[in-house]
């Protein structure tokens, strides 16, 4: 008979995969949105963001409960600091998606000059980073994972590419700036959105592989354990849940 630390355990996977699939959709269709210049679209996505903000919730309580509850070890206890980082990064992720959008309904319309910038093929490196980042959590993939890394490296490099093609751009085209401008914060935004990819397969390798690629799990053990946290009602908190 399954416990019911295995219970809360695949509740939390089963959370993190529903949200991981919600944000990749939101990413895809914000990336449709701005392709085929649809504002409807574009406000579809921009609205669906508070779906978002409720499974980060719901993901953070299972997290906390978890911990409360259970003295996981090993694997299980990767699992449960990293489900506190992979949910902040989806959150963003979808945050981004948002973002991209409201940048989109400022320009109404793609630019005449997008053509001369690398704007399709950061697009299409950002749906296979998040969509690898993704499917490695899902498969506990730390291959793939190690993927992304270097998918994110490429989109850093595209980045930079595209932001001095855009400024040369403006220099010389003083009517285009507001809509350069506007471009420009949307490869910022995709370039953020292989920060948080990343950030998603490095807890992967450190969920498979035990290997720590870097320090970022304090703040929310303290957060959640912490002196100041003790006070605050925690367990009437959880016994809100769903």
């Amino acid at each position: 008979m399954e416990s019911q630390f295995e219970m809360n355990l695949d509740k939390l996977r089963t959370r993190i995969i529903k949200m991981s699939s919600l944000v990749d959709e939101q990413v895809s269709l914000a990336l449709k949105a701005f392709d085929e210049e649809d504002l409807e679209l574009a406000e579809t996505v921009i609205d669906r963001d508070k779906k978002v903000n409720k499974f980060d919730r719901r993901i953070e309580k299972t997290c906390q409960k978890i911990i409360a509850l259970n003295q996981p070890v090993a694997m299980d206890l990767r699992l449960i600091m990293s489900a506190f980082t992979i949910n902040s990064n989806l959150e963003r992720i979808g945050d981004l998606a948002k973002s991209v959008c409201s940048s989109f309904l400022e320009l109404k319309s793609k630019p005449d000059f997008l053509e001369r910038t690398r704007h399709y093929e950061m697009a299409a490196k950002v749906k296979e980073i998040i969509r690898d980042s993704i499917d490695s959590f899902n498969n506990s993939d730390a291959q793939l994972a190690r993927k992304v890394l270097e998918t994110d490296l490429i989109l850093d490099s595209l980045f930079s590419e595209n932001r001095q093609i855009l400024i040369e751009y403006m220099s010389n085209n003083s009517d285009k700036i507001e809509q350069a401008v506007v471009l420009l914060e949307i490869s910022r935004q995709f370039e953020r959105l292989g920060d948080h990819a990343k950030n998603i397969a490095e807890d992967v390798i450190f969920i498979v592989e035990a290997q720590l690629i870097r320090h970022k799990y304090e703040k929310y053990l303290i957060d959640s354990f912490g002196e100041e946290e003790e006070d605050e009602g925690f367990d009437e908190d959880e016994s809100r849940e769903e």
